[in-house]
């Protein structure tokens, strides 16, 4: 289920994925396949890790990288479940070739 919530984001975030919902920042946003299908993979991210572990897995990532980085967006661009989902934006049919867990490739680089 897709929600506009304009009041919601930071910057320049434009979408949020908290299962099972997409929260956009503008209706317009719905029609963007690329974003929708970018949110679609942190909503399975988000199914196989069972909720609670993952927004656990995200946090710890982003403190560690925010520290590693001194930097919070480099951090966030870094965090694996944000590498899968940016390299796989584009491949609309992404999730029906996605294996479970295949965020995990992205946790080193």
């Amino acid at each position: 289920m897709i929600l506009v919530f304009k009041h919601f984001f930071y910057k320049n975030y434009v979408g949020l994925s908290l299962w099972p919902f997409i929260f956009l920042k503008s209706n317009s946003l719905k029609e963007d396949a690329v974003l929708i299908n970018h949110e679609k993979i942190h909503l399975r991210q988000q199914q196989e890790l069972l909720l609670l572990p993952f927004y656990i897995l995200y946090m710890t990532e982003w403190l560690l990288r925010s520290l590693l980085y001194l930097d919070t967006y480099r951090a966030y661009q870094n965090i694996s479940f944000e590498r899968e989902a940016y390299a796989n934006e584009n491949q609309l049919n992404y999730l029906t070739q996605r294996k479970p867990f295949s965020f995990i490739k992205y946790l080193c680089h």
